[in-house]
């Protein structure tokens, strides 16, 4: 007769699950505290008379970029850095309509951030924030992005436009976050926290504007010429999906149904109207308002651009001569 086994005791499920959390904690906590270290000498609080706000070091020579909102009214002012150093920052220049900016500081051997590429982010990832919120100088928060491709209205005087491809992310924000980095995991910064999403009732609804090719190039014409210039045709509109036989004719799916003309622009003067939909700009194809404002480049002002548009189930061309934004 067989020996009877002894009883096994069942698994401490409460204990595995335990040390099964403490485990996640302390990687993602790893994490964070890696991405603080390697960013924190990067970021500076900026201040001036009427307001404050952060700014991420682009270069060791003294070049920051931040908000275009932070500097309004402060042409010069200080940057406070998290080893205690202020140095005076005058501005480079400024660009109301992406909200971004760039100061320069006296300085040779500034830790600069390294830059990643916003086009590359994934709902869900992990980021982290880091920035002077409340006045609070050298904060971190932690979170992940809640969404991709927001739209983010400016203004600048008589002048609008939307800035697309926005980031939402749930790390906490408050003002004078604005300015600062959002940053993956493997700290490289990928976004310039610009703002809060009704403050007091949206929390943990903020707002990035994404460093990609668009705005790498937007900050490259700040250093070199103090603006950014721009053209545009006098239009707004939003994506829409083509009928399917158009479609199939043009081998793609949306474009950029016109739901206003600007009277006397130059979308008018070609003969666009509303309900048309804008497929490509001289052969580029555009899907969405972020595709016609990264092709509407200042050297294209004056400039003769093919508008191709869908007007009912007909395909035209037409001859449109963009003008200064």
């Amino acid at each position: 007769m067989s020996a009877t086994p002894e009883p096994v005791a069942p698994p401490d499920e409460h204990h595995d699950g335990a040390d099964h959390d403490d485990a996640a904690l302390d990687a993602y906590s790893r994490v964070v505290v890696a991405v603080a270290e390697r960013l924190l000498p990067s970021v500076a609080s900026v201040r001036h008379g009427t307001g404050s706000g952060s700014a991420v070091v682009l270069s060791g020579d003294g070049l920051l970029v931040t908000s275009a909102h932070v500097l309004a009214g402060g042409r010069v002012g200080g940057a406070v850095f998290y080893d205690g150093a202020e140095l005076p920052y005058e501005v480079v220049g400024t660009d109301r309509l992406s909200d971004l900016a760039v100061v320069r500081v006296p300085a040779r051997d500034l830790p600069a951030a390294e830059l990643g590429d916003a086009a590359r982010l994934r709902v869900g990832q992990l980021v982290v924030a880091v920035g002077s919120p409340l006045g609070f100088a050298g904060s971190v928060s932690a979170g992940v992005v809640s969404a991709l491709g927001r739209s983010l209205p400016t203004v600048d005087g008589r002048r609008a436009r939307v800035v697309e491809g926005v980031i939402q992310t749930d790390a906490a924000l408050h003002p004078g976050n604005s300015g600062g980095a959002l940053a993956t995991s493997d700290g490289k910064v990928v976004g310039i926290n610009t703002a809060v999403v009704s403050p007091g009732i949206g929390q943990g609804l903020g707002l990035a504007i994404p460093l990609d090719a668009t705005t790498m190039g937007f900050i490259g014409a700040l250093i070199a010429r103090g603006r950014v210039d721009r053209a545009e045709l006098g239009l707004s509109g939003g994506a829409r999906a083509l009928p399917p036989r158009v479609a199939d004719r043009l081998g793609r799916h949306r474009g950029v149904e016109v739901t206003g003309v600007v009277a006397g622009g130059p979308a008018a003067r070609a003969g666009i109207r509303p309900e048309d939909i804008v497929v490509a700009l001289d052969g580029h194809p555009v899907e969405a308002i972020g595709d016609m404002q990264r092709l509407l480049t200042g050297d294209r002002t004056g400039r003769a651009v093919e508008a191709r548009v869908v007007r009912g189930g007909d395909v035209l061309d037409l001859a449109v001569l963009p003008r200064a934004l």
